[in-house]
């Protein structure tokens, strides 16, 4: 599959849920056909307790499969960016995080994202928070600028990972951290969810090996590469995230049965 039409249909996808998440209707990383209130990769990430403060559409927009947030401990003053930001929840969380003295970039390649993440802006009332139009391929900021790097079940979205985890170097400080949830393949998976559009969308069919992730974070130049599971996906879970692709899922599922998984991957530019 082209890297351009990838592109062009999650761009449309989340053009779509960001509309939905505007309009007051719950969003989901999965496609339309699956949107509900219990996805079993988006749902229960975030406690109430975390979001009460927020504006209903920046959690209605969560198209997460975690809290990068709450792991990447991040310090009063510290400067953030968030790829692929979306309706903007953790670049709001991580802005009280961070403080007055800190900063935090959004970045989304989403015309309707952005607009729905900048009016949750204004809705929360955070000045030290500033939203990009751009793509992760190509972040527009400088060298050496961020201290950590977040995400939520984006990256594997990217068709050209090499070069997101690539620029996510350039743009960390010296001793800068890459801490973000995102979905990850244990094992052989069958050749026909990875072909399939519908899943890519549904943040399963990109989703990188293990080792493989841990490869290219290297390549890349990271150091203390660490993977930590979050939440696995078994065979009934599969069957939810297979629901209306047009596979065989009784062949499927149990080829998939504990092979995705969320997980918290952690790394380090060296300083």
């Amino acid at each position: 599959m082209k890297d351009r039409h990838i592109k062009e249909i999650v761009k449309e996808e989340y053009s779509h849920a960001a509309l939905q998440a505007a309009s007051g209707a719950s969003s989901c990383c999965s496609t339309e056909r699956s949107r509900r209130d219990h996805d079993p990769i988006t749902s229960n990430h975030y406690s109430a307790l975390v979001t009460v403060d927020l504006p209903a559409e920046a959690v209605a927009a969560s198209l997460g499969c975690g809290n990068p947030t709450a792991l990447a401990r991040l310090n009063p003053g510290e400067t953030v960016l968030d790829l692929g930001s979306g309706g903007g929840i953790d670049v709001l969380l991580s802005a009280k995080r961070v403080g007055p003295t800190g900063k935090v970039y959004g970045l989304d390649m989403t015309d309707e994202m952005l607009d729905l993440a900048r009016e949750n802006q204004r809705k929360a009332g955070l000045t030290n928070v500033e939203f990009l139009n751009g793509d992760l391929e190509q972040i527009p900021l400088p060298d050496n600028l961020v201290d950590v790097i977040i995400s939520n079940c984006v990256i594997n979205l990217a068709a050209d990972k090499d070069r997101v985890l690539a620029e996510a170097f350039r743009v960390l400080n010296p001793g800068g951290r890459f801490a973000v949830s995102d979905i990850v393949v244990r094992g052989p998976v069958p050749a026909e969810i990875r072909l399939s559009v519908e899943l890519w969308i549904g943040c399963v069919a990109g989703a990188l090996d293990e080792s493989e992730y841990r490869n290219k974070l290297a390549q890349a130049g990271f150091q203390e590469i660490d993977l930590v599971p979050t939440r696995v996906y078994r065979m009934e879970d599969a069957r939810e995230l297979l629901a209306g692709s047009g596979l065989n899922l009784d062949a499927v599922a149990p080829q998939v049965d504990g092979k995705f998984i969320s997980a918290f991957v952690r790394a380090r530019k060296p300083g």
